[in-house]
């Protein structure tokens, strides 16, 4: 099984969604959109982009713990990991990710 998108809606009626990999872990979120079509348009976004191993910044939160973040071409962060123990399972959420995002469908969770 390939990664598939979910795009779900909040609480608060906002949209966003999760990149899931075959395995159905989460490796990478959104932002909180406004609008659906804001939302799907961040989802092509990250299939344009997700495959670019150099849109990804590795980074350290503050409390040590690594993560990641996608960005578009004008720079603008589309997706961010979770945290991770270590470097090592970070950069195999980035491959992950590599490898997931051209092709993963998306699942339309708003209109349950």
């Amino acid at each position: 099984m390939a990664g598939k998108f979910e795009l779900k809606k909040s609480k608060n009626d906002k949209f966003f969604f999760n990149l899931l990999a075959s395995n159905g872990q989460v490796i990478l979120s959104s932002e909180m959109y406004e609008a659906k079509a804001s939302a799907v348009n961040g989802i092509e976004s990250v299939k344009k982009n997700g495959a670019d191993s150099a849109r990804y910044d590795k980074l350290v939160a503050k409390d040590g713990s690594p993560y990641f973040t996608l960005k578009a071409t004008n720079g603008q962060v589309i997706g961010q990991s979770q945290m991770y123990a270590n470097e090592a399972t970070r950069d195999a959420g980035v491959a992950a990710c590599i490898e997931n995002a051209p092709g993963a469908s998306v699942d339309d969770q708003t209109a349950a």
